[in-house]
């Protein structure tokens, strides 16, 4: 009974006295819950989450080096990685976008984590990264890995009707150290000449033709021409728009336009001495010199003249010899030819001449792209983060100069949407239209180390609205630097539809991000 008449008996041992307070508090004055001293020295850091692809791969254990897509079947899609690999897929999302949103579904049900696009094939056997890919013209019968191992490997499609779903190891050749690019010679069908025809450049500085054949048993892949008058690393290539002449370019600062087939020396054109070379600059031409070298070239499409672009923002603009027609090629490139720059002369006159020195830009010029008739631009990304935009129809003035296209990052590539040939119509799953782009001309597209995509409508002037920006589409890591300082993210390369509706991505974090309007 006396627990009941004192309930509260025993109870004072659990709370503390006054006296007590005030010495609990005083301990824990120099320990404050709601701050942590470790936090206080190191900045905030926003994470981005946002994505807008419609689909991804993600097979990879590496960062992404390059991206290349069918020329028939624009949806099949290689990529090369920092994995040693390449892997082959189709780009088509794999889920059909919804009708409705998920609130209008009767009985809604949670949408699980997207799944990666899957591979149609897996490209190994090198043994460092694969940074250049590519397949062969007119028809992609075969795709060729190359890698910082110095190998050159090519596989074939084995599938009826070259619908590109199987492929079949051919052969690889090594005859360089490391293979900076590789570039697939434009050929029309029916050109026996330039069918199947591959170019590379490499660290010695020297340039490499190739032609793959799988019914060369013994040789499949076999030397068409070598070139070797660069003196440093042969940093970038490109093919006249007939597949004639191959220009490149080096750290050396100079650029060669070689006559691989010979067409050049047929129509009278003279090489320099003892070299297939048409045309030969060096920095011992100071009119031409850049200091830093050259890391870029685009040949404009009426071949008629050449763009370089190195270092501190300089873009030289050279003339082309004219070549005559091939049999069977377009005569609609006369009219064309037309609106070339008024600079541009006929025959080889023009050849070898340093038409326009451009400098609008303040860091290295790494990428460069001529849009498609009717528009005569040429677009100039640079590592200052900014794009320009030059009028080849009048005296290359610029057109436009978007400084801070990709922030401050780094622009990795630029590339106006060009018009083809539709393919032949072949039975697949959601194809990707093979409709012409030459409708859309002006639009242009850019990469950065920012991560973002974004694309730009290059018709007016410098007063355009938001500079032209059309779209941007966000997905991939930007840029970070780690504790020892060295830089990773961004976009590495990309390709676009015919018809530009769909964009595909290589990412140095490890990803390709499909992209669709």
């Amino acid at each position: 009974m006396s627990s009941s008449q004192n309930p509260h008996e025993g109870e004072n041992d659990a709370f503390v006295g006054a006296d007590e307070v005030d010495e609990i508090l005083q301990q824990d004055e120099d320990h404050p819950m709601d701050s942590d001293p470790e936090d206080t020295d190191q900045p905030m850091q926003e994470i981005s989450l946002e994505n807008d692809s419609a689909a991804h791969f993600d097979h990879h254990k590496d960062s992404l080096f390059c991206i290349a897509q069918h020329p028939l079947h624009n949806s099949i899609v290689i990529t090369g990685s920092g994995d040693d690999t390449a892997y082959l897929f189709v780009s088509t999302p794999l889920n059909d976008k919804p009708v409705l949103p998920q609130s209008y579904e009767s009985n809604p049900q949670p949408r699980g984590e997207r799944k990666s696009l899957q591979p149609l094939a897996k490209m190994d056997g090198h043994t460092d990264s694969v940074n250049a890919v590519a397949f062969t013209e007119p028809k992609g019968e075969y795709v060729v890995t190359a890698g910082l191992d110095g190998k050159l490997r090519a596989w074939r499609d084995t599938s009826p009707n070259l619908t590109g779903f199987s492929w079949e190891f051919v052969g690889e050749t090594q005859e360089v150290e490391e293979i900076n690019w590789v570039a697939p010679c434009p050929c029309e069908p029916g050109d026996e000449e330039k069918s199947n025809i591959i170019a590379f450049g490499a660290n010695d500085g020297s340039a490499w033709v190739f032609r793959i054949d799988h019914r060369e048993t013994s040789e499949p892949i076999s030397i068409t021409q070598t070139f070797f008058q660069h003196t440093a690393s042969c940093t970038a290539g490109a093919w006249t728009p007939d597949g004639k002449l191959l220009a490149t370019v080096s750290e050396d600062g100079s650029f060669f336009v070689y006559d691989v087939f010979g067409a050049a020396a047929a129509a009278g054109v003279s090489h320099s001495a003892g070299t297939n070379a048409v045309v030969g600059l060096t920095q011992q031409d100071q009119r031409f010199a850049v200091d830093g070298g050259l890391y870029s070239v685009a040949i404009a499409p009426t071949g008629t003249f050449a763009a370089v672009g190195g270092a501190e923002g300089h873009i030289k603009i050279v003339g082309l010899p004219r070549l005559p027609s091939s049999s069977g090629a377009a005569t609609s490139s006369k009219s064309q030819s037309r609106s070339a720059t008024s600079h541009s002369t006929g025959g080889s006159s023009a050849a070898g001449t340093l038409l326009a020195s451009l400098q609008a830009q303040t860091d290295g010029v790494e990428t460069l792209s001529f849009s498609a008739p009717p528009l005569n631009l040429l677009a100039a990304g640079s590592v200052d983060g900014s794009i320009a935009l030059f009028d080849t129809a009048h005296r290359f003035a610029v057109r436009r100069h978007i400084k801070e296209a990709h922030e401050t990052s780094a622009v990795v590539k630029v590339e106006f949407l060009h018009s083809r040939s539709p393919a032949p119509a072949v039975a697949r799953p959601a194809p990707l239209a093979n409709a012409t782009g030459g409708q859309r001309s002006w639009l242009l597209t850019s990469v950065g180390m920012d991560g973002v995509v974004r694309r730009w409508d290059a018709r007016g002037g410098t007063a355009a609205a938001a500079q032209g920006l059309l779209n941007e589409w966000r997905g991939h890591m930007g840029v970070v630097e780690n504790e020892e300082g060295e830089s990773s993210g961004g976009i590495m390369g990309f390709v676009q539809g015919l018809d530009g509706k769909r964009v595909v991505t290589a990412g140095d974090d490890g990803i390709a991000l499909v992209f669709e309007e």
